[in-house]
């Protein structure tokens, strides 16, 4: 519930939203011609081009961009959280999911949404805002519910669903109710309804991931888009068993990296996830649609217009990071509304928009086989002709790219060269190594463009993982309860031993009783964490065992309290874990450039430029241009200037969009792993953005940060 806000506070609230609401701000223009000045939806607008015509600031008075106002959250820690901008207002997100709601001139909080005392451990991307007359709402979610509040208040909308929220999982079927399931980013808006993006398990035994359109009025659920087919659908066949959403074991191919909408078209653009369970694909043969795929929908009914399928059968979590961008692009002096999707694999696909057909020509190559019994990787994968990947490829690697940092080098040599380096070598009992890695070369912040003129902008991690999968023996049989349930779900990640990959980031959980509280983890266990998805299935004995083993409190067992396992399990191999290639130092394993950023020009498919992005500190000034792991993306100005933070350096960047030319950086408290937003309020310009550090072990921040120029008032 939020907290009550004291009677001097709701007289001044009421009147200054009165002032605010009673005249049309310029921040806020109601004509599409105008949607480039605002910054009312997430990433900027509908289509997700990040940009802005704004052009107060510009290359020549940078030296002037000074703080503006900063916003303490209560909370500490990791914030993904891409503000926006309504009249006065700005919206955001802190790390413990707390909404607030924060003056545009001088960042004083109007208001908070939250909980005051459970904390809540996942990140949020930000909120959506949808108005109606004098009806003006922000949507926002915690856990599986999904909340309708006030905007000039923050109380929640009685009439919307229960008291102002509903549970995302209504819409699923029955025996998706009790499963994990949350939304981390923003759900689009179109007319009076959301469509929701949905964060589920990677696991076996994933929810379904359904794309669902609740009524923003009232919550109820105004159709869905069935991502695994039932059986005798379009793209059941791609499937080979049958009934396969009745499966305990297989599900996922859920939209959770958020979609773009065409208002005027009334199509919704939607990337959907891998199906589940990741990186082992006998227990759901087939090219698995409409998983990896980009489907456009009937915003109006959820009926499907065309779709492309990025990864057929997909075993290397190889799905789309990021929106797609809406664009338009010149094709033989003719003009072509486009639609964009960035890719893990670092690749660019660029779509006609109303009938999906590609505009630069797709290639299907030939792939190796999967040596692992019973499973069947697909014989072939898509390829652009055009962009070129704006990453490096592990098949372009040889051993003359061994990081000339590194003071292990015969040690990564020797992981190198047995490691299969082709392009889409499926998981083995061997080395794969993934570059782009695991979190890909795009991320979740995704792509800025300029939607006039076609050109895409894009940081990308050259991050090196290794892949390797192990026989799934039933390593939890005869052990104490609390350890077997460990060794089943928590092992893959932080260790048998608990010792965790700090590097991946995945922390020891050893002598884990000397900093967290029982409650606390156990929040974590059932909400998940960052990367980390939650484990609702796992309460009441089987918790209090966990945790007794978690805070080495393992009492001695009887013979009943041991845990035994079937010989024949479903899915027969297990993930060895999410390692980084890395050398002993703990820096990337390869040369540099470890981050870049790029320009491409999507009418001819051509790069106007790439320079590395960021800066190594651990190795000192050796460390200017070796480029570093982004999350988080750019924003892009008509005027020419690109602003991005993102790096695990912890600097805000302004870089010349024509050539890529560094103009200005300012090393904020904490690393900002998120997009910035920009708007104008009062006649001033203001770029604002949330710097929450702790992702890739920096460290903590709590603070929204609002840049603005010295001399304007």
């Amino acid at each position: 519930m939020p907290q009550q806000l004291p009677i001097a506070r709701l007289f001044y609230l009421l009147l200054f939203t009165g002032l605010v609401f009673s005249c049309k701000d310029d921040s806020v223009p109601e004509s599409k011609s105008n949607e480039f000045e605002s910054w009312s939806s997430y990433l900027g607008d509908s289509g997700r081009s990040h940009y802005s015509t704004l052009s107060q600031i510009t290359k020549e008075n940078l030296s002037d961009l000074k703080v503006a106002w900063t916003y303490e959250a209560q909370d500490w820690g990791q914030m993904q959280m891409n503000p926006i901008v309504v009249d006065s207002m700005v919206y955001g997100v802190t790390a413990a999911l707390r909404i607030v709601a924060l003056h545009a001139g001088t960042g004083k909080e109007i208001w908070q949404f939250g909980d005051s005392v459970k904390v809540w451990h996942s990140t949020s991307r930000g909120v959506s805002y949808w108005k109606k007359l004098n009806d003006k709402r922000i949507l926002c979610t915690r856990g599986s519910d999904l909340y309708a509040l006030d905007a000039l208040t923050g109380e929640p909308i009685p009439s919307f669903g229960d008291n102002g929220k509903i549970d995302m999982r209504k819409g699923l079927p029955q025996s998706e109710q009790s499963k994990f399931l949350i939304s981390n980013t923003p759900g689009t808006i179109f007319k009076d309804i959301i469509v929701m993006p949905l964060r589920v398990s990677e696991g076996a035994g994933a929810a379904l991931g359904d794309i669902m359109a609740f009524n923003v009025i009232t919550g109820e659920l105004e159709w869905s888009f069935k991502t695994i087919p039932e059986e005798g659908q379009e793209g059941s066949d791609t499937w080979e068993a049958t009934s396969v959403r009745e499966s305990e074991i297989v599900g996922a191919a859920n939209n959770w990296a958020g979609m773009a909408v065409d208002e005027e078209l009334e199509i919704i653009y939607v990337p959907t996830g891998s199906a589940a369970p990741d990186f082992y694909g006998g227990v759901r043969k087939g090219s698995n649609l409409f998983a990896n795929s980009l489907v456009a929908l009937n915003a109006n009914t959820g009926e499907k217009i065309w779709h492309f399928q990025f990864t057929h059968h997909d075993i290397w979590d190889r799905d789309p990071p990021a929106p797609p961008n809406l664009l338009t692009v010149q094709r033989n002096g003719k003009k072509i509304d486009a639609v964009s999707q960035v890719t893990k694999q670092g690749l660019v696909f660029v779509f006609d928009r109303k009938t999906g057909e590609p505009l630069f020509d797709i290639q299907e190559r030939e792939v190796p086989p999967s040596r692992l019994t019973g499973e069947a990787a697909w014989p072939t994968q898509p390829f652009p002709a055009k962009p070129k990947p704006f990453a490096r490829q592990s098949t372009e690697l040889t051993e003359n790219d061994i990081s000339p940092f590194a003071e292990n080098r015969e040690e990564i040599l020797n992981t190198f060269k047995k490691a299969d380096k082709r392009p889409y070598a499926p998981p083995s009992l061997e080395p794969v190594l993934l570059l782009p890695g695991y979190d890909g070369a795009a991320e979740w912040g995704g792509a800025g463009s300029d939607p006039k003129n076609g050109i895409l902008y894009v940081n990308s991690n050259e991050m090196p993982w290794l892949l390797q999968m192990g026989e799934a023996e039933n390593e939890a049989s005869g052990l104490p309860k609390g350890q077997a349930i460990y060794q089943q779900n928590c092992a893959t990640c932080h260790q048998p031993d608990r010792s965790g990959s700090a590097a991946s980031g995945f922390p020891s959980l050893i002598d884990l009783q000397l900093r967290k509280e029982k409650n606390e983890v156990s929040s974590i266990i059932t909400q998940g964490k960052g990367m980390m998805t939650g484990f609702p299935q796992i309460n009441g004995d089987e918790m209090d065992a966990l945790l007794r083993f978690l805070f080495d409190q393992e009492i001695q067992h009887t013979v009943e309290e041991k845990v035994t396992t079937k010989d024949s399990l479903a899915v027969p191999y297990k993930h060895l874990g999410y390692t980084k290639f890395l050398d002993s130092k703990g820096l990337p394993a390869i040369s540099p450039p470890w981050g870049t950023l790029h320009a491409i020009d999507l009418n001819s498919g051509d790069y106007l430029w790439s320079v590395p992005f960021g800066n190594t500190l651990e190795l000192g000034e050796e460390g200017i241009g070796t480029g570093t792991e982004s999350y988080g993306g750019p924003i892009i100005t008509e005027n020419g200037l690109l602003f991005i933070a993102g790096t695990r350096d912890g600097f805000f960047r302004v870089f010349d969009r024509h050539n890529g030319e560094l103009l200005w950086e300012y090393e904020l408290p904490a690393p900002s792993f998120a997009t910035p937003a920009i708007y104008k309020y009062n006649g001033k310009q203001y770029i604002v953005l949330a710097c929450g550090g702790e992702k890739l072990g920096t460290k903590k921040g709590n603070k929204i940060i609002a840049f603005a120029l010295e001399n304007k008032d």
